[in-house]
């Protein structure tokens, strides 16, 4: 199975990340993280991680990247904006960790996405093609609770841990609830 997730922020120590996830603590919210992400992804699973895994400094960094080989899956991981160069070397370092690109293609039962941290008009899902022959960009960036924000603009879904309750997405629910909302767009 295929799993999504985008901005995790771990360690990022700033009430405006966890206190509106729900947590008291970043603490709370790293071992929650953690917890929720081993209870739906197996160790043999697809886990695409669409960029900004962690902040903070040195210590918090070592700290960081102990907690995300401890994550489950195979690793896939998409440059962010906080994801500097040194964060980036170190991610690829990962025993879990099977690539790092700044975005990936990726192609699923004929469907095909363009995964990236910032949202990126793909395709419109006005226009008259099957779904199966757009382009869907799955993303995250903007820390959204609606994983339909930018609808409206071309077929966006985002993958933060913000709109799905700190869990991550499995490409099959995504498409699922892609083609609910092109439904009711269209009536």
């Amino acid at each position: 199975m295929i799993y999504l997730s985008s901005d995790l922020h771990l360690f990022h120590n700033k009430e405006f990340i966890y206190k509106p996830r729900g947590f008291e603590s970043i603490e709370d919210m790293n071992g929650t993280l953690l917890q929720n992400f081993w209870e739906v992804v197996e160790p043999e699973d697809d886990l695409y991680l669409l960029g900004d895994l962690l902040l903070g400094g040195n210590e918090s960094f070592e700290k960081g990247l102990a907690l995300i080989s401890h994550f489950p899956g195979q690793i896939h991981i998409v440059r962010g904006n906080h994801d500097t160069n040194k964060r980036w070397d170190e991610y690829a370092k990962l025993s879990n960790v099977v690539e790092v690109e700044n975005s990936i293609y990726l192609k699923y039962n004929n469907y095909h996405f363009y995964l990236s941290h910032f949202p990126s008009l793909t395709s419109n899902y006005d226009d008259d093609k099957p779904l199966k022959q757009k382009l869907i960009n799955l993303c995250g960036h903007i820390h959204t609770k609606d994983p339909f924000v930018d609808f409206d603009k071309g077929i966006l879904y985002h993958c933060e841990v913000d709109a799905h309750n700190c869990y991550p997405i499995n490409i099959d629910t995504i498409l699922k609830e892609i083609r609910v909302k092109i439904n009711e767009e269209r009536s």
